[in-house]
């Protein structure tokens, strides 16, 4: 697992993590050079010593950046760092087809056309570069804040299905919308895209899939051998040429669907015109039992055995009697007749044939209506019109059957199946309605066994965690559907979990303008008053932040929390007119220049007109104007100079000593 703050090439820093799937995982990055946030894909890591799939991640990878389409998730570089293969794309911020469906069903007619024919044109442009999607499903659809569709994973169900994983475990995620054909083992083609868009466009009118169970293999022979459930009796006013578009791209034999993507298109496009308002159910016309002209039955054609024991009717002769008239010889009309005994009992051992085979073939049957019946009664019906019962049964809430009785049956009843086929009965549990109890502000456990003991069937409840500053971490933040209404106990609860404040890393401002600062946490979402700002005189430049609290790296609340900055303020330059200084002593000069952040440089020398000790002489002259930091160089009085007795030369040097005084304070 990569960790979060770690840059990969020096360019993609990962930022957080978007979710994992069969064969990658997904993070959220901050391109450093383009400065735009991007989805980065690694190969997860039970696949990195795998060179086929390695070869394989690398070869549809560089294959998705052909697929350049507004309706395509942009795939914008490739590469490897420290063993790891990665994919870098566009990051879109918005939901899957799957939590779109959940959230906004029922869906106008309108909008469910608008998001296919975006899927479609999209699909459309990968078909024509010779690539199949093969893993075509709502968690493949991505929907941005816009309303714009946005496919991925083009190329890695390739990829996927090509490796070490069994071809069941790799089926798992999609086997939802699975073609028969693939379901069969068969290899997929075109139009196994466009079965499964076809199971895209029911979804999105019905609000779930056609086809569940409980297993994947379950799931699969239903793809094959069941009809598709009617939306009519789902939704009864949906356009006929809506469902018949569904009902032509999820047809059993690929021959009888959509021959192209666009073929599809066109045909979506017309749907809710009104032209095709009475317009004819869909029917497949590939296995539609028009009649088939049999061959010629010879020694070597095949047949059942049994036909093989069966004697070959032997003709009986006809009786000769007294002829009336003179007739033909006999020999010739004998010849004759059994000629046309051959025939017929060609043409009868050829009906038999036919007769056979379709004896054999097993017949059509209508399900029976075994509502409100028990189960024991509902299954001798079923036995009696030669189908079988499925050995487990399913309960549904109903509020009209009472609990235990059946209340449907799958296949549907009046559905035309062959004989022998399985039956699922759906057993009634009492009332399906149930009152939604407040669980918000409560611990997930707690909720989940309220709910529970509700009568609500636990594992119908999701859990889903967002960040919450009102409500403690791991309490439920809000529920849906909401406290006092009405729900069967079926059916799905989603309960969001609070995961705590949303916290943010704060980044180090210093250095930064006061305004730029300011602008960056207003960006993780500060309000001013939340940001204090103090100055100190520092050799910074004027207006810069030269600290923080709390420090950089620190994860903070910013609806709460409060940040601070200390921002780089000018220092004054103190200035002060230099006084008459002849007259003051040594130490009144010293202390004079420590008050004003002045610096002294001191020299004696003889003179009889000051007492020893006193300044003589200053440099710069009285009246001077000094900043801090500037120097006075002042002579100090020895005094009158020493007489001398000799009349030799007696010149004494003068000796001078300098000092140096440090700006203690600047007032």
């Amino acid at each position: 697992m990569i960790e979060i703050g770690k840059k990969l090439n020096g360019r993609y820093k990962i930022i957080g993590n978007i979710g994992s799937g069969g064969m990658a995982n997904v993070f959220l990055a901050q391109d450093l050079i383009l400065k735009r946030q991007v989805a980065v894909k690694v190969l997860r890591f039970d696949f990195q010593n795998d060179q086929a799939a390695i070869r394989r991640f690398q070869r549809e990878a560089l294959a998705a950046t052909e697929l350049v389409h507004p309706n395509i998730v942009s795939v914008y570089d490739v590469g490897e760092e420290d063993g790891m293969q990665y994919l870098v794309m566009e990051y879109v911020k918005g939901m899957d087809l799957k939590r779109y469906i959940k959230e906004h069903y029922p869906m106008p007619y309108f909008t469910v056309v608008d998001i296919m024919e975006q899927i479609l044109d999209a699909i459309s442009l990968a078909h024509q570069h010779r690539i199949i999607h093969r893993d075509l499903k709502p968690q493949n659809i991505l929907i941005d804040e816009n309303g714009v569709v946005k496919i991925t994973d083009f190329g890695i169900a390739i990829a996927l299905s090509e490796t070490s994983i069994t071809q069941t475990n790799s089926m798992l995620g999609s086997v939802h919308y699975l073609s028969p054909e693939q379901a069969r083992g068969g290899m997929a083609t075109r139009q196994s895209d466009i079965y499964a868009l076809g199971i895209i466009l029911y979804e999105m009118l019905s609000g779930h899939v056609p086809f569940d169970g409980e297993s994947a293999v379950s799931i699969a022979l239903k793809h094959f051998q069941n009809d598709l459930p009617s939306l009519k009796d789902i939704d009864p006013g949906i356009p006929q040429a809506l469902e018949n578009v569904v009902l032509h791209a999820t047809a059993k034999e690929p021959v009888d669907r959509y021959r192209t993507v666009d073929d599809m298109a066109a045909d979506l496009k017309t749907a809710l015109d009104g032209s095709r308002l009475n317009e004819a159910p869909f029917q497949p016309k590939g296995l539609n039992g028009d009649t088939v002209i049999m061959g010629p039955i010879l020694k070597d054609t095949p047949m059942p055995s049994s036909f093989q024991k069966m004697e070959t009717p032997v003709a009986e002769e006809p009786e000769e009697v007294a002829p009336l008239a003179p007739t033909p010889p006999k020999k010739k009309k004998s010849k004759k007749k059994w000629w046309i005994i051959g025939i017929l009992a060609v043409f009868a051992v050829a009906i038999g044939v036919v007769i056979a085979l379709a004896l054999s073939a097993p017949a059509d049957v209508k399900v029976p209506d075994v509502s409100g019946l028990s189960v024991a009664e509902a299954t001798t019906k079923l036995e009696e019109a030669k189908l079988t019962v499925a050995s487990e049964t399913k309960e549904i809430a109903d509020d009209k059957i009472e609990k235990d009785a059946v209340v449907k049956t799958d296949p549907e009843k009046s559905s035309v199946v062959k004989e022998n086929r399985e039956i699922t009965l759906y057993v009634s549990s009492g009332p399906g309605e149930l009152d939604v109890p407040d669980v918000t502000d409560q611990s997930y456990e707690d909720a989940v066994d309220e709910l529970v003991a509700q009568g609500f069937t636990k594992d119908k409840i999701k859990k889903v965690e967002a960040a919450s500053d009102d409500v403690a971490k791991g309490n439920v933040v809000k529920q849906t559907p909401k406290a006092g209404q009405k729900a069967n106990p079926d059916e799905e609860i989603t309960l969001t979990v609070s995961t705590g404040p949303d916290l943010k890393t704060l980044d180090s401002y210093t250095g930064m303008t006061q305004a730029s600062a300011i602008a960056a946490l207003k960006a993780l979402g500060f309000s001013e008053d939340q940001i204090s700002i103090t100055e100190e005189e520092s050799s910074e430049t004027a207006g810069k932040v030269i600290n923080q609290s709390p420090d950089a790296g620190e994860e903070v609340n910013p609806k709460s929390d409060n940040v601070s900055l200390v921002v780089a303020k000018a220092v004054e330059v103190k200035s002060v007119n230099l006084p008459n200084l002849v007259g003051y002593s040594k130490a009144d000069v010293q202390n004079f220049v420590n008050q004003n952040g002045l610096y002294v440089n001191f020299t004696e020398s003889y003179d009889a007109t000051r007492t020893a000790g006193e300044v003589v002489s200053s440099n710069p002259a009285a009246g001077s104007v000094l900043k801090a930091g500037d120097t006075i160089n002042v002579v100090i009085s020895k005094g009158p100079e020493p007489t001398t007795p000799s009349s030799s030369s007696s010149e004494v040097p003068t000796t001078s000593t300098t000092t140096s005084s440090t700006k203690e304070t600047n007032p």
